[in-house]
């Protein structure tokens, strides 16, 4: 019997394959749950092809008014559905197969709210992580990266060129960077130490779909970084170690397949 297909775009080695965190929040899911799936790798250039052939829907618009095609996206044979976009991805796994649930009963609003309020948590992130995580793509894909995701990114925020996002190592820029970042997780780290003992954030050794939206943030630090880097080791101390310990308990789940 054919498997479910989790579509994702790959990074330019083996080590950081798994990169983008829009996919890694699926892949943990399907991890999670225990489906087997297994991967198919499509280059940046290729994604809205690919899409189209599957009969995956777009999930933005672009500037000029054309459709805008995203992973993830799954092909689930079993019933023959094609999903794009996380969120309704997640919660067509637990409809569809209903044990170790992303969502337990009555969170999904909960899961909705912290959605919003966790988004705002990132832009520091992005601005740390973009110009490494551009790098690590194929010359294909980084190349069309910056001609088309990256050139419709800048015109939401500003001109800042992508190589200096992050800014360079010691500079005013990059520690207030840094500064926003260690606030955001440290906040962050509140709610989940009000929900008591375990890693999660319904407490004990279960996650739910709102701890596998953070998760995949932090494993595209890891994988665009590297685990022995110096930023991915700064990271993972932040709060105590809360950080660095939270992924561990994930990482039974991170299997690239």
């Amino acid at each position: 019997m054919s498997v479910l297909v989790l579509y994702d775009i790959p990074g330019k080695t083996e080590e950081t394959k798994a990169w983008s965190p829009s996919t890694w929040k699926t892949r943990f899911a399907l991890n999670y749950k225990g489906i087997p799936y297994r991967t198919e790798w499509v280059e940046y250039p290729d994604i809205e092809k690919v899409c189209k052939e599957i009969g995956a829907e777009p999930t933005d618009t672009n500037p000029d008014g054309t459709p805008l095609y995203t992973f993830p996206v799954i092909h689930d044979p079993s019933t023959n559905t094609v999903l794009s976009n996380s969120i309704p991805i997640a919660l067509y796994l637990d409809k569809t197969y209903p044990d170790h649930p992303l969502y337990p009963p009555g969170t999904k609003g909960f899961h909705a709210a912290f959605q919003s309020t966790a988004a705002y948590q990132s832009p520091t992130l992005w601005n740390l992580i973009a110009h490494a995580a551009c790098v690590n793509l194929t010359p294909r894909s980084e190349a069309y990266f910056k001609e088309t995701f990256w050139r419709r990114k800048r015109s939401e925020t500003d001109e800042t060129p992508i190589e200096e996002l992050a800014g360079a190592e010691g500079s005013e820029v990059k520690e207030e960077n840094w500064r926003q970042l260690e606030e955001n997780l440290v906040k962050m780290g509140e709610w989940y130490e009000r929900s008591g003992e375990g890693p999660f954030l319904m407490g004990g050794d279960k996650p739910c779909y709102a701890d596998m939206m953070i998760g995949a943030r932090l494993m595209w630090a890891r994988q665009t970084w590297g685990k022995d880097s110096r930023d991915w080791k700064r990271l993972e101390g932040i709060d105590g170690g809360r950080w660095g310990r939270f992924i561990k308990a994930l990482e039974k789940y991170a299997t690239v397949i």
